[in-house]
C-alpha cells in the first residue's frame, strides 16, 4: 500500500503539514514580529464597546479598512471619547485573532488626527533621513573656538535675533555679524531659508552658521522639519547651530545640524569667544556626551523591546486578550442566538394564537349555525321540489285514472248491475226471471226486476 506524502514539485523535498491553529499562531507571529508597532491615521466605523470595557472598531480611509481591538489597559489612557466618523491617529501592533484567522490591529495608543498627523510625518522623515545617515555623528563638525564671524539665518524683525544681537554684543562686541533675513513661519520659510544657507556657503564669510527663530507650536516650527530645509542644513560646508523656539521644542533640523541649542540666546552665547571658552567646551563635550548617551538609551530601548516582543510571544497577556476577545464574540453570538430564538417564539406563539381563534367555540358554533341554516334551506328547496314533482305525478296518475274509472264510463250513459249480494252481471244467463237487481247510473241506483233474459 502507497502512503502519500505531500511533497515539493520544484525541489522533491518532503514539505511540512501545518494544523490549521499552527498556520495562524506562526502567521500572527510573524505580522507582530516583522512589522511591530506601526503608526496609521483614519475614520472609526462599527465602534462597540462591550461590557468586558474592551473596544472593537474598524479603521477606514476611502480606499480600504482595517479591524482593530483596543484593550481596556489601553483605552483608559485615552483622553476623548471616540465616536463613529471621527479621525484619529493610532500607534498599533499588528497581529491575527487565530480562532477565525482574521488580520487586525491591537491598538496600543489613540489621540485624534491634527497635531498627530503632523507627529506622524515628523516621524516619518526622521526616521527616512536618518536611514540615510543625515544624523551620524560621524558627519558632525566641531565648532571653531574662536570665529572671525557669525552668520544668523533668522527673521529681521523677530524677537530672536534680538535676544541673539544682545548676548553677542555683551559676550563678543567687536564679532563681526552678518544676517541673511529670511521668513521663519509658513510655506513661503522652506524656500528662504534654503536660500540664506546657500548664500552663506557661497560667500564663505562666517565660520559657524545660528539658524533659528523663537518658540511656538509644531505647525508654526514645521519650515524647520521639511526635508529640504533638513539636507540644506546637513549639506552645509558652514558648520551649523540649530536654535529652533524652546528648550522643550524640537524639529528635525536639530538632529541634522552640527549642533542644537536649546534657545537662539543660548546658540549666541556658545559661538561667542570669551574668557568662558572653556565652559564652552565643557557644554559641548557634555552635548556630546548627551547625544552618546541618547544613542546608548535608543540602543538600549531597541534591545529591550526584542526583549520585550520575545517575552510578548510568552506572555500570557496575549492569551488572556485572545480568550478575552473570544469571549465577547461568544457573547455577542449568544445574545444573537436568544434574540433569534426569543422572535421564533412570538411567530409560533402568534400562529398558535390564530390556530387556536379558528378552533373557537363561539366560531365552531356559528359556522355549525351557518352550516345548520344551508342545510334547512336546502331541505326545504328540496320538500319543495319533491312536492311539486309529486303533485305533478298525482295529476298525471289522477288523470290517466280518470280515463279507465268505472264512473267516468257511468258518465257517458252505461250503468252496472249487481245482484242483491253484489256479483256484477255481465251475462244473461247469470240471472232469472224474476230476480231483483240493482243498477247503478252515473247519479243515482235503480232496483229492477227481470222480467226476461234473453240469451245471445
Amino acid at each position: 500500500m502507497n502512503r502519500f506524502t505531500p511533497s515539493s514539485a520544484a525541489n522533491g523535498r518532503e514539505q511540512q503539514v501545518f494544523t490549521v491553529t499552527r498556520l495562524n499562531s506562526s502567521v500572527r507571529m510573524i505580522l507582530e514580529q516583522d512589522l511591530g508597532l506601526v503608526w496609521l491615521t483614519g475614520e472609526l466605523s462599527n465602534l462597540a464597546m462591550p461590557s468586558s470595557g474592551h473596544w472593537y472598531f474598524s479603521l477606514k480611509d476611502l480606499g480600504a479598512q482595517v479591524r482593530c481591538a483596543m484593550f481596556k489597559g489601553n483605552n483608559r489612557r485615552v483622553a476623548f471619547r471616540p465616536q463613529d466618523g471621527m479621525q484619529v491617529l493610532v500607534q498599533a501592533r499588528v497581529s491575527l485573532y487565530e480562532p477565525r484567522g482574521d488580520y487586525q490591529l491591537i491598538i496600543e495608543s489613540m489621540q485624534p488626527a491634527g497635531d498627530g498627523v503632523l507627529a506622524l510625518r515628523f516621524e516619518e522623515l526622521k526616521r527616512r533621513l536618518g536611514a540615510e545617515g543625515l544624523f551620524d555623528e560621524s558627519r558632525k563638525r566641531p565648532l571653531p573656538r574662536e570665529p572671525r564671524a557669525v552668520g544668523l539665518v533668522t527673521s529681521a524683525t523677530g524677537a530672536a535675533l534680538h535676544d541673539m544681537l544682545t548676548v553677542l554684543k555683551r559676550r563678543a562686541p567687536d564679532l563681526p555679524l552678518f544676517i541673511y533675513p529670511t521668513q521663519v513661519q509658513g510655506s513661503a520659510a522652506i524656500s528662504q531659508i534654503v536660500s540664506a544657507i546657500a548664500l552663506a556657503n557661497r560667500r564663505a564669510e562666517v565660520d559657524v552658521l545660528i539658524v533659528g527663530r523663537g518658540g511656538g507650536s509644531l505647525e508654526d516650527l514645521w519650515c524647520f522639519s521639511e526635508e529640504a530645509v533638513v539636507r540644506a542644513i546637513a549639506h552645509s560646508a558652514i558648520p551649523v547651530i540649530s536654535a529652533v523656539g524652546h528648550e522643550v521644542d524640537v524639529t528635525i533640523s536639530d538632529f541634522a545640524a552640527d549642533l542644537r541649542a536649546p534657545t537662539p540666546s543660548a546658540a549666541a552665547e556658545l559661538v561667542a569667544p570669551d574668557n568662558q571658552a572653556r565652559a564652552q567646551r565643557l557644554a559641548h563635550l557634555k552635548q556630546r556626551l548627551l547625544q552618546a548617551m541618547s544613542r546608548h538609551q535608543t540602543a538600549a530601548r531597541h534591545g529591550f523591546a526584542l526583549l520585550q516582543k520575545r517575552l510578548d510571544h510568552q506572555d500570557p497577556k496575549r492569551r488572556l486578550e485572545q480568550q478575552s476577545q473570544r469571549l465577547d464574540e461568544l457573547s455577542a453570538r449568544l445574545q444573537q442566538l436568544m434574540s433569534q430564538r426569543l422572535h421564533q417564539g412570538e411567530r409560533r406563539l402568534a400562529n398558535l394564537e390564530l390556530r387556536l381563534q379558528g378552533k373557537s367555540p363561539e366560531r365552531l358554533l356559528a359556522a355549525g349555525k351557518r352550516r345548520h341554516l344551508l342545510a334547512e334551506e336546502r331541505l326545504y328547496a328540496l320538500i319543495a321540489k319533491r312536492q311539486d314533482l309529486a303533485s305533478h305525478r298525482l295529476a298525471m296518475l289522477t288523470a290517466r285514472l280518470d280515463g279507465v274509472s268505472p264512473l267516468a264510463t257511468l258518465g257517458r250513459g252505461y250503468s252496472i248491475t249487481r245482484t242483491q249480494s253484489g256479483e256484477v252481471i255481465s251475462r244473461a244467463a247469470q240471472v232469472n226471471a224474476g230476480q231483483t237487481l240493482l243498477t247503478t247510473l252515473a247519479e243515482g241506483h235503480l232496483q229492477v226486476r227481470v222480467e226476461e233474459t234473453h240469451n245471445r
